[in-house]
Formats: C-alpha cells, sequence, structure tokens
C-alpha cells in the first residue's frame, strides 16, 4: 500500500446508515459503482447528513435514494469513526457513522445507472461475509472486511470546531460530539455548567464534547469525561443520538455561526468519585459538581441546555 501523503486535505463529515433485514434475515446492502472511489464494494444504504438535518432524516432519505425503498427507523444500533484517504480526490476524510435499525415500508429495488452506488441487493450473512464490504459496514454487522480503505499513517491536525462560509455568506459549523450520563455509587449525576461568553452561559450540562480527527466517540467520552472533571469511568452502553441547530448561535467568536450539533450520549459509571476538578481551565467549562438524582429530577428545562434535558429525559432521569 503506496504512503498517504500529507499534502492531502482533512475534511470532516457525519452521515447516517441503515441496518434493513427482511422476513428471511437477509439484509440489504449497496454497492459502489466506477463513479465511486471503491467501485465494487458493498455497504450499507445511507449518506452524508445535511448541514442542519435530523440523522434519523438522512438515513430514510438516502435509503429511499439509493435502493428504491421506503424506510422507517426503529432504533439506534451503533456510533462509529474511521479515516478514509482518497488521494485521487486529494483528501482525508474523518466520518463519523450514525448506524440505525430500520423496517421497510414498502417501493422497489431498482438499479441506478451513472450514480456513485449502481445496485442494491439483499443478501444473507454467509453471502454478505463473501463480499468486498466496506470496514464500517462489516463491524456494524459483525462480518469480517474483505476491503480496506486507505488510511493516512497519522490523523491530520483538524479542529474538532470549525466554522466555514455557507451558501447564504454566513457562517456555519457542523460538530460531532459525544457526552456522559455518568452516575456513581451514591445515585449522583456528574453535571457541568456552561461558562460565560458561550451558548446556554450559566445552564447545566453533561460532561463531555466534541471528538478529536480520528478519534472513537467512546474514547473521546472517556477522555473529556477526565480532561473536564478529573473522574474516571467505565462506558456502559450508548443510549441515543441528539441533532439540535442554532441559525445563529453566538459563542467567544464574536460573530453568529449557523450551528448544527450531533450529540452522541453514553450511560457511564464512575465507580470510585474524586473530588471534582476542571482541568480545561477557562474553556466552555466553568464548574462541575455531583448532583443527587433527586435534585437532577427537580431540575426544570430553562436550567439545562438542550441536549441535557433531551438526553436526561431518555434516560427517565427528569
Amino acid at each position: 500500500m503506496p504512503p498517504v501523503t500529507p499534502a492531502l486535505e482533512p475534511l470532516r463529515k457525519i452521515a447516517a446508515y441503515a441496518v434493513a433485514t427482511d422476513p428471511h434475515g437477509r439484509v440489504l446492502l449497496v454497492r459502489a459503482s466506477t463513479r465511486s472511489g471503491t467501485p465494487g464494494v458493498w455497504s450499507l444504504p445511507g449518506g452524508a447528513v445535511d448541514h442542519g438535518e435530523d440523522p434519523n432524516h438522512t438515513v430514510v432519505r438516502e435509503t429511499a435514494a439509493e435502493t428504491g425503498l421506503s424506510v422507517a427507523v426503529s432504533g439506534l444500533r451503533d456510533v462509529l469513526a474511521d479515516m478514509r484517504s482518497l488521494p485521487h480526490r486529494g483528501v482525508t476524510i474523518h466520518t463519523d457513522r450514525l448506524i440505525y435499525e430500520v423496517s421497510i415500508r414498502g417501493g422497489n429495488i431498482f438499479d441506478r445507472v451513472g450514480q456513485p452506488t449502481d445496485l442494491a441487493r439483499w443478501h444473507t450473512m454467509e453471502e454478505a461475509e463473501k463480499l468486498r464490504l466496506r470496514p464500517f459496514t462489516a463491524a456494524a454487522l459483525g462480518l469480517s472486511a474483505a476491503s480496506a480503505d486507505l488510511r493516512p499513517e497519522e490523523a491530520p491536525d483538524f479542529p474538532s470546531f470549525y466554522a466555514y462560509p455557507g451558501p447564504d455568506g454566513l457562517h456555519r459549523s457542523q460538530r460531532f460530539a459525544a457526552y456522559a450520563i455518568a452516575t456513581d455509587p451514591h445515585e449522583r449525576l456528574l453535571l457541568t455548567r456552561i461558562a460565560p461568553g458561550y451558548p446556554g452561559a450559566g445552564r447545566w450540562h453533561l460532561p463531555g464534547g466534541g471528538t478529536d480527527y480520528g478519534e472513537q466517540p467512546g474514547i473521546a467520552l472517556m477522555r473529556e469525561l477526565i480532561e473536564e472533571t478529573g473522574q474516571e469511568g467505565r462506558l456502559i452502553e450508548l443510549l441515543g443520538v441528539a441533532s439540535h441547530r442554532d441559525a445563529a448561535s453566538l459563542g467567544p467568536e464574536g460573530y453568529p455561526i449557523d450551528w448544527h450539533g450531533v450529540r452522541a450520549f453514553y450511560r457511564v459509571i464512575v465507580d470510585a468519585p474524586t473530588e471534582v476538578i476542571v482541568k480545561d481551565v477557562g474553556g466552555s467549562t466553568s464548574e462541575a459538581c455531583w448532583m443527587p438524582l433527586t435534585e437532577v429530577a427537580a431540575l426544570t428545562d430553562d436550567l439545562l441546555t438542550e441536549v441535557t434535558a433531551e438526553a436526561l429525559r431518555g434516560a427517565k432521569l427528569i
């Protein structure tokens, strides 16, 4: 495999994919065409999340476009991340991939001539195991990857927050982050407070933050937990994903940003809680504390960030 030159431009994107099975236990896969960077390789149907789009809508839209089938999202299966270098395009891409379970509502499979994916077919797991699969597809299905993506030797230097001019002239940013619903043996929840000058200033928030380029969300969350609060935890399970857009968020940058945040939240156990210390001084977190679950249940939405309220309701803590 030839070395990847550092001249490749680093990019980030968020994408959503469907795991659809039929009554015979077959899984729906799509084949990359000669117009793609991996012709002949099979993957789950799906694609990039547009700015401001809920990933639930993305997976429905992309599956319909690639297969001709209408689907309904039934649950979140996994969140994965990977790097892929495309020298012919001059880029290296980090992709955060949301994997959803879906059910078929109707439609008919069709072939797509001249598109990035040209075929959609049902395959048994035994048949899928013999195909050339994209690594993320194999990982999502628990199969071996017969196809390897070209990866950079080192992760490029790329900020987790990156704003760029949108088509309307307003700067926009799409950011993927991981957050923890972290509890301890004393039935307390770990919370942080947003620092002045940041969107949501003064409100309680979950510990966590943006993932680094090339970083898996679970690893990023454990890192953020230590940096923000000084606590070490155990990641138990993925609880869900929240998607929120603020069309004119105003933060320390000093100018409005069309902000789209996609955040995965996880259940985390801190077995040996210690004194909470905010190590990232001067950042977006002004303080952090352990709060008894009885007090958490009494918090109103005006005291919480939007993603925190959604996550706590999902975990039935408020």
